[in-house]
């Protein structure tokens, strides 16, 4: 009898094991992969109706109107189907969070304001059960991103399939991100607004801290290592980026020309709420900009109601490189919904190829990896996916394959695992 039930919760426990698996990662592509007759969009604002294209050994290697026609290759009929580059999604904790409820699956913020060495690389999670969900809607690149504090740490950009860290990693260490000093607080969790008494203070610490840093950067063996230091570097010698969070108009001009005066090469503004008011500064100092989420409530009491839908096109329309990101409540689960926030900035005065490009092309420049994705075009990486309607609308996009590098993913999940389940157990026809 003891055996018996031994065997029984070996069983039950194997199922549920089973049942909360994750596909496992793509192997490498093994023969080339043409793909004919379908709509490409590019990325970069045109698309090719009719067309064809091929990618060998994970890179793009023929696009064409005409049929391509290359020995042993697999062939993928693309009549009535949409090929996409794969959506990049910024600035998110994706890989770094999992149940917000459970504080050991939560591994995006430490302790400290100052934190330039936290590597949000070394704690990306492969096996999250966010990431294939979010993979089902065209999602497959991500920069995973720290939170909390000043300086909240290092982000590094990770493909979405891979088994460790080391095989999803795109760009290691890319750039430190920075909440820049709000002029304003709330008192307490819901209380009122009040200045930001303590300002100029918080603002002459950072002055001093990025003196300190320039000045460590410029000793290529320094007498004492300083890990904090150590990270900074990057941003005085233009291999990283400052990426710089804030919304009010003001705090961005400060937060850009504290930048250039302390040498750093490369400013992003992340959130930036306020942007359309500076676009002519953001053009002049050629700042980019990775927006607020689009699906979000306008952000003061006498804000137009449609104030973050139509903010993409204000500042794609005056020349700001401009891209769309999803944090906020829910991001990493709600980030599945990246394309559909392009399509709500369609709706709003861009053209639906331009806002494809806020979340492809414009994102890649803007992380720095633009020669590899973002846009399809030969000689970059095949990280791609077909869909049978339109990838910006929830109402018509359905995904029916995805590459990364070449690499055929399974668009599986455990929703989708749930869900052929329970229509087999009660026969409801797919």
């Amino acid at each position: 009898m003891h055996k018996l039930y031994t065997l029984l919760i070996f069983g039950l426990l194997l199922c549920l094991t089973s049942l909360a698996q994750n596909p496992a990662p793509a192997p490498s592509q093994s023969r080339p992969v043409v793909i004919n007759n379908a709509t490409l969009h590019l990325g970069n604002g045109q698309v090719m109706h009719h067309a064809y294209l091929a990618f060998e050994k994970g890179k793009i290697t023929a696009i064409s109107q005409e049929p391509i026609r290359i020995e042993g290759a697999e062939i993928i009929d693309g009549r009535n189907k949409h090929v996409y580059p794969g959506f990049i999604l910024p600035n998110t904790t994706l890989g770094l969070r999992e149940i917000d409820a459970v504080r050991a699956t939560l591994d995006f913020a430490e302790a400290g304001q100052y934190n330039p060495n936290v590597r949000a690389l070394v704690a990306y999670n492969t096996d999250s059960e966010i990431i294939p969900t979010v993979r089902l809607n065209g999602v497959l690149i991500a920069q995973s991103t720290p939170r909390g504090g000043v300086i909240s740490g290092t982000s590094s950009i990770m493909m979405l399939d891979g088994w460790t860290w080391e095989e999803a990693v795109l760009k290691a260490d890319d750039g430190i991100h920075m909440n820049w000093v709000p002029m304003f607080q709330r008192r307490g969790w819901n209380g009122p607004i009040e200045p930001n008494k303590n300002r100029d203070k918080q603002l002459q610490y950072i002055e001093d801290f990025f003196a300190e840093a320039a000045a460590y950067a410029r000793q290529s063996e320094p007498t004492e290592v300083n890990l904090k230091f150590e990270a900074m570097r990057g941003l005085f010698d233009g291999s990283k980026k400052l990426y710089v969070h804030a919304d009010r108009a003001r705090e961005m001009v400060e937060a850009v020309q504290f930048a250039k005066k302390a040498g750093i090469r490369h400013v992003v503004l992340v959130g930036a709420a306020e942007a359309w008011l500076i676009s002519d500064f953001l053009k002049e100092q050629q700042v980019a900009v990775l927006l607020n989420r689009v699906h979000d409530l306008p952000p003061y009491e006498d804000s137009d109601t449609d104030h973050f839908y139509k903010q993409a096109a204000l500042l794609f329309r005056a020349g700001v490189l401009v891209g769309l990101q999803y944090a906020g409540d829910m991001e990493a689960m709600g980030s599945r919904n990246l394309g559909f926030t392009a399509g709500t900035a369609a709706a709003y005065g861009l053209d639906p190829e331009e806002a494809l490009q806020l979340i492809t092309l414009n994102n890649a420049h803007i992380l720095g990896i633009d020669k590899q994705v973002g846009s399809l075009e030969v000689g970059k990486d095949a990280t791609l996916f077909i869909s049978r309607g339109d990838a910006l609308d929830m109402r018509s996009n359905q995904i029916e394959r995805a590459f990364i590098q070449g690499r055929e993913l399974k668009l599986e999940s455990k929703q989708t695992r749930l869900y052929h389940i329970y229509t087999q157990k009660y026969g409801i026809e797919e």
